[in-house]
């Protein structure tokens, strides 16, 4: 040791020491570095670090010798063989190379451990054959036991070195493994100089490929630097560069991990590359090693378990040949009872990216907007788009003479229902008639409902027309039968009108159309019935809509007019009002009467225009009139809903002057069946502006006599078929009889309609009956001719 430190002290410029040390310390810092680069990367990336590591390496150690070697006072008489000085070289870079390939391949302790021992006599053996290349005056003799010293100072620390080296790449592993490999260099260096015994011999030449100390020191630092802070250089850039994709991993991890659905990738030959954890969770794989395993294997030891259905070599042979051809697939599996979308996406190079995505609630969701889109919301019928489609599916299906039947159905008075209970219950109402018609249909057969209360029925599978006209039936009878909803027992009727294939139509819309000629002809014949569609319907749908287009268009032209029949006082003969009748002059078809035209109007809701204009005529003609004489205008039930009608008869009265005590209003029973409490708030308020009420056709409807009870009426109107059947049928005798007594009972008047003969007259006379009109008075007649219908006439109408 005392011999060591002599060398250091007395025989070396510690100028040059200082220089070879930072040398040496940036050759190791380089060494560690790449070292660790070379651990971080694989294939033949991995080689090229060593390769670049082991020069780095060799040429530090070959630097950090000379330069030393130069600081050493006996030396610098000499010079240095070029050859041998080469050797030195080749044998630093050879041996690290190998010491460094062992450290980088394994991960074992030991291994790293020899790797670094196999470094540290790289060291040795280019000192001492660097050493051989001195030539000097003198015979150079070592000390054996320092000599074996400074190889194990090289061989321990430069073992320790790499093993801090593998333990970790952060800054404080690399800085200690440098610190240790240079402590090899330098203990190993200085030690072995140490060991040194120079013997003066003149006799000893240099020879002529010999260069001096000072030159070849000075250009070899200057190389070894350069190369030395070249590759550091490198190294940090490569760490910086390996920190960026390091960060770039975590960030593409966190995503991959972070993603709702599961990926995997393979490569060309079906491997599994990488996968996140959705994915194994989402195939139950996370108890399976997967990464570096063939996908078929994967799949036969699922199918080993019943975990997989189908052929997994058929399978697999599939998308490995459509990852080869760049065909991109989808396809829907059943893992687990979920439903999971894959989709295989090629990839550049061979391989294929496939994702998983779990799309069980989105499919519920699809087949709940798909049920929503074909099904009425309120029945869970099917609505009229999947009507018309297993209407078709029907018509497709229906065999050579079997027959297809196609029921249309509408409940009668529904909306009075909804107007008077309110919606809640017409809604209940809707339900429970389709749970009905469900119940009552054959297994086979479809119901819909087309909206509003408009359902319909496809039966099929039938070949006789009784089975339709059967069904028909007992619809009719099950959907009339009284239906109790919360506390409301109510009782509604259906008309259906049916159409068959292949006679009445053979596609939807034709058949469709049909059946709805035939329920307009069922309700046109008094509801709560069944007609079937007949040709001549056709023709007479289309007259009833060229109708329609007329009355629209006779409103703007002005076409209508009001006629006016006499009503007289049977006990003196005066007229003591006129009753409004509208008429229709067509120009083409002439005069039309009401009963062609005011049921049409009531359905397309006009009938509240022609209200009004026969409400305002005549109170201006009224006006003209004596003051005597009354006016009687009918109301319409759908112009009693109309919310106008108070103001319409306001403004009347208010143009036209005439007294409200003047004007009649007559009603029939329909409309105080529509919603009594509404209707009764309506009749008050008119009554109380002067205007009086009848209650017309009196004995045709209900008669309730609560009706009477419930409103004051100022007049009874008989209705014509018992007066036309007065003198021969007795029980129409004590029908009139009754409600003329009636009337005197509750100072109501009575006015009997029809009157065509003096009987007749005579008889409702006998009985007490206050007024009377009919054609043995008047027809009814424009208003120019009120003049002449007021005075006295004969007993018969001239006209």
């Amino acid at each position: 040791m005392y011999q060591v430190l002599y060398c250091l002290t007395d025989e070396h410029d510690w100028r040059l020491v200082a220089l070879g040390g930072a040398v040496c310390l940036l050759a190791s810092a380089a060494a560690i570095s790449l070292f660790q680069r070379a651990r971080a990367t694989h294939g033949a990336g991995r080689l090229a670090w060593i390769a670049l590591d082991a020069a780095v390496s060799g040429c530090g150690i070959w630097a950090t010798h000379f330069i030393a070697m130069l600081a050493y006072g006996p030396g610098s008489a000499g010079a240095y063989n070029i050859p041998v000085k080469i050797l030195s070289l080749m044998l630093a870079i050879s041996l690290t190379f190998v010491g460094l390939s062992i450290a980088v391949a394994s991960s074992r302790p030991v291994w790293i451990v020899v790797g670094g021992a196999i470094v540290g006599l790289g060291v040795a053996a280019m000192h001492y054959t660097g050493m051989a290349a001195l030539e000097m005056p003198a015979r150079l003799d070592w000390i054996g036991s320092t000599v074996a010293a400074s190889v194990l100072f090289g061989v321990v620390f430069a073992a320790l070195a790499l093993f801090v080296a593998a333990r970790g790449d952060g800054i404080r592993h690399a800085l200690s493994a440098t610190a240790l490999l240079t402590l090899a260099i330098v203990a190993h260096h200085f030690t072995a100089m140490g060991a040194v015994l120079l013997t003066p011999d003149p006799t000893i030449a240099i020879s002529g490929l010999s260069v001096p100390p000072a030159s070849l020191s000075f250009l070899t630092a200057s190389a070894a630097v350069a190369i030395i802070a070249i590759a550091l250089v490198a190294a940090l850039l490569d760490r910086r560069a390996k920190g960026e994709l390091g960060r770039q991993q975590i960030v593409l991890d966190s995503a991959l991990e972070n993603m709702s659905q599961g990926l995997c990738m393979f490569d060309a030959e079906g491997k599994i590359i990488l996968f996140n954890e959705r994915y194994a969770a989402m195939l139950r794989r996370t108890d399976v090693p997967l990464t570096g395993r063939l996908l078929v294997d994967v799949l036969r030891e699922e199918q080993a378990k019943g975990q997989w259905q189908g052929d997994a070599d058929e399978f697999f042979a599939r998308l490995v040949a459509d990852a080869r051809e760049g065909r991109t697939t989808t396809d829907v599996v059943n893992r687990f009872g979920r439903s999971i979308r894959v989709v295989n996406q090629p990839m550049q190079g061979g391989g294929w990216v496939a994702t998983f995505e779990d799309i069980t609630e989105w499919l519920e969701a699809q087949a709940k907007i798909s049920h929503m889109a074909r099904h009425d919301a309120l029945t869970s019928l099917p609505n009229r788009v999947l009507f018309h489609e297993q209407l078709e599916q029907g018509l497709r299906q229906t065999k050579s003479g079997d027959q297809l039947a196609v029921l249309c159905l509408d409940l009668d008075h529904f909306k009075d229902i909804n107007d008077s209970l309110g919606h809640p219950i017409g809604d209940a109402l809707l339900k429970e008639v389709g749970r009905r018609l469900e119940a009552t249909v054959g297994e086979q057969d479809t119901v819909a409902r087309l909206g509003g209360d408009e359902f319909a029925v496809v039966q099929i599978g039938r070949s006789e027309e009784i089975a339709a006209r059967a069904l028909a039936g007992r619809l009719v009878e099950v959907i009339s039968a009284p239906y109790q909803i919360d506390d409301h027992q109510i009782v509604i009727g259906v008309s259906i009108g049916i159409s068959l294939s292949p006679q009445d139509g053979s596609n939807p819309d034709e058949l469709l159309k049909n059946a709805d000629l035939a329920l307009y002809r069922a309700k046109a014949d008094g509801r709560g019935t069944y007609r079937f569609f007949e040709t001549g319907m056709d023709a007479r749908a289309q007259a009833r809509r060229l109708l329609e287009m007329d009355l629209r268009a006779a409103l703007q032209r002005d076409e209508f007019e009001v006629y006016y029949q006499p009503i007289r006082e049977v006990a003196s003969g005066r007229v003591v009002a006129f009753e409004a009748l509208l008429r229709w002059n067509h120009p083409q078809r002439g005069l039309i009467a009401p009963i062609s035209f005011i049921p049409l109007a009531e359905e397309t809701g006009l009938i509240v225009q022609l209200g009004e204009f026969v409400l305002r005529s005549a109170c201006a003609d009224a006006a003209t009139w004596p003051d005597d004489v009354d006016v009687a205008v009918n109301l319409s039930p759908v112009q009693f809903k109309s919310p106008n009608l108070i103001a319409a008869v306001t403004e009347a009265l208010a143009i036209s002057g005439l007294g409200a005590r003047r004007l009649e209003l007559e009603i029939t029973e329909s409309v105080l069946l529509q919603n009594s409490e509404a209707t009764l708030t309506t009749l008050h308020e008119l009554r109380a502006m002067g205007v009086r009420i009848s209650l017309d056709d009196f004995g045709t409807g209900y008669s309730s006599l609560s009706y009477l009870r419930s409103f004051p009426f100022d007049k009874i109107k008989i209705d014509r078929s018992f007066v036309s059947e007065l003198a021969t049928r007795e029980d129409s005798m004590a029908i009139i009889r009754a409600v003329t007594g009636l009337g005197r009972s509750l100072g109501i008047v009575t006015t009997a309609e029809g009157v065509e003969n003096d009987a007749q007259l005579e008889l409702l006379r006998r009985e007490g009956c206050t007024q009377a009109q009919g054609y043995l008075f008047s027809k009814p007649r424009p208003a120019s001719d009120v003049a002449i219908m007021l005075e006295r006439p004969p007993l018969r109408a001239s006209a």
